[in-house]
């Protein structure tokens, strides 16, 4: 089997195959290399995964702890902890759920599946109105294609290159990172591709492929996209999907947003595409839906795409499982009740101000960018971004590296503004010395 170099195995994370990584260990004197061994022998070795770097004890609100009950603040989390970690309103309502319904058999439903979904509905702009529920992103993001199938006969997609939408065999067809799709084929058939918006903003090629596609495929049935690519921040103008909003229209296609790292509050409103002034005819949650505690994800459609009653779309097990809707409806509860997307905006805007300080100061950065509690950091070089990973995780923050040299950070909602100006403190004393 042919073997990707790291730079490539880099497309999506860290790479848990690097130097980098094999010397940031080789330093470490945590007493939990039993634990790592056992789980690089049980588990499969996979990139990203398996090996693992370190080991977690317990996480609260916007920190992990390791194994030396270390905080560190957690600006990565999957993009699972808009409410931050163990919330007493969603353990509460876990524990109350757990000793009434745990489960819900299939053909029945029961009150906090129909309540989370009637909540989760009345935040949605029109005319997005009904909804399937299944355990992963990935799975919901399989039900939108064969929902955009069965509404417009037509079996093409259009997708980005370097794009991300899970890994199941369906999700990687779309998707655009080579770490997934290499020696997997065949994919999808019809999964077409186009470049994605530039970093600087410019758009224009991507649009023009866009648009050749549909001149020249008559059977494309949907265009699929995050709104803001979640991994690199990469942030369009709103004249972009303005204009695929109109092709899509033209041609008769379905627009269907990936939000399963951008929504429920990450961007300063409650989804991301709501910037742009577009609404789509399919959105996806997923990640923070479940308040960082269970699985659950969300395909949400209007009522026009109600048209598969005597088909089954998704079908799931856990479609409608009591845990994870009581875990939803309070993450739900949460973000309204602390008024965390106006808090994200807000904090968020303090803190995108205080990182554009740090690149007036430190040539290395080459851009800062985001909305809301995400923003992308780029770094000039590939190595100063995984070194700066690796020194910020020994100086108390966890944080993502996207394309190489993106800096992804993703910090709970929650967050106070002392706590984001204590993370600036110590990403300037990381970034400060390998700038000289």
């Amino acid at each position: 089997m042919k073997q990707l170099d790291v730079s490539l195995q880099q497309s999506e994370g860290d790479s848990n195959n690097s130097p980098k990584r094999t010397a940031w260990q080789q330093n470490q004197t945590a007493p939990n290399t039993e634990l790592l061994n056992r789980d690089s022998e049980i588990f499969l070795h996979q990139s990203l995964s398996t090996p693992c770097l370190s080991t977690l004890k317990s996480a609260k609100g916007p920190f992990i702890y390791d194994h030396s009950d270390r905080p560190i603040y957690d600006f990565h989390g999957n993009s699972v902890h808009q409410v931050g970690f163990g919330h007493p309103h969603i353990i509460a309502a876990l524990q109350a759920q757990l000793t009434n319904l745990p489960f819900c058999t299939r053909r029945y439903t029961n009150n906090v599946a129909v309540d989370f979904a009637e909540k989760l509905i009345s935040n949605c702009p029109d005319p997005l109105s009904k909804l399937l529920l299944c355990p992963s992103g990935t799975g919901a993001i399989g039900m939108a294609l064969k929902l955009a199938r069965l509404h417009t006969g037509k079996y093409k997609t259009i997708s980005m290159w370097h794009s991300f939408h899970g890994a199941s065999l369906d999700a990687i067809s779309i998707g655009g990172e080579r770490l997934f799709r290499d020696q997997m084929g065949p994919l999808l058939p019809g999964s077409l591709h186009v470049d994605p918006v530039e970093a600087d903003g410019n758009d224009e090629k991507s649009l023009y492929q866009i648009n050749q596609l549909f001149e020249n495929h008559t059977d494309i049935g949907a265009v699929i996209a995050e709104p803001i690519r979640w991994s690199t921040v990469t942030i369009p103008k709103p004249s972009y999907w303005q204009e695929v909003r109109r092709l899509c229209n033209k041609h008769d296609a379905l627009l269907i947003f990936d939000e399963i790292g951008t929504g429920l509050g990450r961007t300063g409103k409650w989804f991301a595409f709501e910037h742009f002034g577009i609404t789509p005819d399919i959105l996806v949650l997923g990640k923070g839906l479940g308040g960082g505690v269970m699985p659950l994800a969300a395909m949400i459609a209007c009522e026009e795409l109600n048209i598969g009653s005597d088909r089954a779309l998704g079908h799931y097990t856990h479609e409608k499982n009591p845990m994870s809707c009581a875990a939803g409806l309070a993450t739900l509860e949460v973000i309204e009740n602390e008024n965390l997307v106006q808090s994200a905006k807000n904090n968020g805007q303090y803190f995108l101000e205080q990182l554009s300080k740090l690149k007036e100061q430190y040539p290395i950065i080459r851009d800062v960018r985001g909305f809301g509690m995400l923003i992308g950091v780029e770094i000039t070089e590939a190595s100063i971004a995984e070194q700066i990973m690796y020194d910020a995780l020994d100086a108390g923050i966890n944080l993502k590296i996207s394309d190489g040299n993106v800096l992804t950070l993703v910090p709970a909602l929650t967050i106070t503004k002392d706590q984001l100006d204590e993370a600036i403190t110590i990403l300037r004393k990381v970034i400060a010395p390998l700038s000289l």
